[in-house]
């Protein structure tokens, strides 16, 4: 029972220069919409952390004056 290996070696070195050969492509709107989105969601969080940095400022002062 022989094998032969040449076989697997050229199939392999084949593979790996079509490979290289690929362009990898991405697409801009999906790279600009993913943008917006991280905006979005940072805009969203700074809002949150804000409101509630102001809801406990206003916290402590009413209970300081009462």
């Amino acid at each position: 029972m022989t094998t032969d290996y040449s076989n697997f070696n050229r199939d392999k070195s084949t593979t790996e220069i079509s490979s290289k050969n690929q362009i990898k492509t991405t697409d801009v709107n999906v790279l600009l919409n993913r943008v917006k989105l991280d905006k979005k969601k940072t805009f969203k969080k700074n809002i949150i952390v804000s409101l509630l940095l102001v809801g406990l400022i206003c916290a402590i002062a009413i209970y300081f004056i009462i």
